[in-house]
């Protein structure tokens, strides 16, 4: 890691990574993911990039929901998904567990479609001309860096949150 990203903050670097990804030909998707892999996740196999792909584009090149905030919320689900969802032996204790997750991720998605107006990529592209254009390329660059930065912000919540619950549990 360089000096200069050091001193930046885990917001700052997914931030600035997601961003630098897209430059390099990965898709609006595949940029969160790698950057999560590269920064937080470090011990997922990297194999588990496949699963980004095909939601490049808005989905397989239909332009529905963006592409890098699909990538905010796999980034986000690895850090606080679930890693067997059969651990809990009854339905009804495998639902209220998803209960925290959908809270977390419902916030963050609901921050990006404030910060936007829409998670729809066709919206967030199309007044800026040609899908292949330049100036739709430097938007997506920006919702990919915005997207990374706040799956970063949302999942050192998300660590926050359990250090309390932790705190909490100790002292019941």
């Amino acid at each position: 890691m360089s000096e200069e990203q050091n001193e930046l903050t885990l917001v700052e670097q997914a931030t600035q990574n997601s961003s630098n990804y897209f430059r390099q030909g990965l898709n609006c998707t595949e940029c969160i993911m790698c950057t999560f892999l590269d920064i937080y996740n470090k011990d997922m196999p990297r194999e588990c990039m496949a699963l980004a792909t095909g939601f490049g584009s808005g989905m397989g090149e239909t332009k529905n929901t963006c592409g890098a905030i699909t990538g905010a919320v796999m980034a986000l689900s690895s850090v606080i998904g679930r890693k067997d969802p059969f651990a809990k032996e009854t339905v009804r204790e495998r639902i209220l567990e998803l209960k925290g997750v959908y809270s977390l991720v419902g916030e963050m998605v609901e921050e990006i479609e404030d910060h936007y107006g829409t998670l729809i990529c066709k919206e967030l592209s199309s007044p800026l001309g040609e899908f292949e254009g330049k100036a739709r390329k430097k938007n997506c660059m920006e919702i990919i860096g915005y997207c990374g930065g706040l799956a970063m912000k949302y999942a050192l919540k998300a660590e926050e949150l359990v250090k309390e619950e932790e705190i909490l549990a100790r002292e019941s």
